[in-house]
């Protein structure tokens, strides 16, 4: 027993001294999060703050679903689109006040995602991703495709999924009639509590035995169910999970826009997400926050490089898959170690006579 005890006491100390690592750099970073609105007055700045957060909380949805529970998804902009075109659709068909399309379109996109985890339980790997990219390329032509007329708007056609057009000025957060010309830093506020929930939960669920367990089925299935690990319950969770935060994302990303359109569904748009994950690090909660700072600054930056933009950025993101496989995170983590190596060399073990 006190051998054990040895043992398992240096385990858990590491784990506790990383945990109130992780505690520190949220507290600082939500602090900065939260005066930047304090320190900056520029609306366009603002905006891309607002916008990266979107892209985080995408990408740390993604993550939690392909970096842990290693399910390679490829339907997350789907998803995401999916709750801002049921909240636009709810506005602008019945009404609804925009806190409950949003609350809805989540439950709503939850409930679907957990259908596609059951259509994916009996596949893994690569037929995991065709069907799910076959399932957002069908939602993408569904909606393009639409040219029949379901109602008349202000003496113009709409289709009932809004068509090539999509929805706009279906209704806001509310912060214009609250705030007036202060509107976007109540939508800022709005983004930035999304963005601490959805972290904060996603952080439990990463450091729960439910979070285990995901881990467990990525790295070894067969091993993971032999234990006991319910292999249905789990997949059909961490999809559920991962499509409301998702879901509800994209009913605030409408809300904010005031608009939802098939462009959200592009490839282009879901590539950003990947890329964003890579570079940061699969299989690190930092990771995708990481990567949302790296790739949305890189990209201001080239903002006035024309076609050279997009060049760049692929640059980036190749540079980012030959030296580091394993995201930014991983490879200061292994220049971590490769450094305590150096500072405290291991002894040779003594052999007992």
């Amino acid at each position: 027993m006190k051998s054990s005890i040895q043992h398992s006491s240096p385990l858990q100390m590491k784990l506790s001294a990383t945990r109130n690592t992780d505690v520190w750099i949220a507290v600082g970073l939500a602090f900065i999060l939260a005066v930047l609105p304090l320190m900056i007055d520029s609306r366009y700045i603002i905006g891309q703050v607002i916008l990266a957060m979107f892209y985080a909380i995408i990408a740390t949805q993604w993550n939690l679903l392909f970096g842990f529970a290693g399910i390679f998804s490829l339907a997350q902009m789907a998803i995401f689109a999916l709750g801002g075109y049921a909240t636009a659709m709810l506005c602008s068909y019945l009404a609804w006040p925009m806190a409950l399309a949003i609350a809805a379109a989540a439950l709503g996109t939850a409930f679907i995602s957990v259908l596609i985890g059951v259509a994916c339980l009996r596949l893994a790997g690569v037929y995991v991703s065709l069907l799910t990219l076959a399932i957002a390329q069908a939602m993408h032509v569904m909606i393009v495709s639409d040219t029949e007329c379901f109602t008349m708007v202000a003496n113009q056609c709409r289709q009932f999924t809004g068509g090539a057009v999509g929805f706009a000025r279906f209704g806001d957060l509310g912060m214009r009639e609250l705030l007036g010309d202060h509107w976007l830093w109540g939508n800022y506020a709005i983004v930035f509590g999304l963005f601490a929930v959805c972290s904060g939960f996603t952080y439990f669920i990463i450091h729960s035995p439910m979070g285990l367990a995901f881990k467990a089925l990525r790295d070894n299935p067969g091993y993971a169910i032999a234990r006991g690990v319910n292999r249905f319950q789990s997949q059909l969770l961490v999809f559920g999970f991962s499509a409301f935060f998702t879901g509800l994302a994209g009913g605030i990303y409408a809300a904010h826009f005031q608009a939802i359109g098939p462009s959200i569904l592009s490839w282009s748009q879901f590539n950003f997400i990947i890329a964003i994950t890579v570079v940061g690090g699969t299989g690190n909660f930092w990771g995708p926050i990481v990567g949302t700072l790296i790739l949305m600054s890189a990209d201001e930056l080239m903002r006035e490089m024309g076609e050279f933009r997009t060049l760049g950025l692929g640059l980036i993101i190749a540079a980012s898959v030959v030296w580091m496989p394993q995201g930014l995170l991983g490879r200061l983590r292994g220049l971590q170690q490769w450094w305590l190596r150096r500072a405290h060399p291991l002894q040779t073990p003594v052999r007992p006579t």
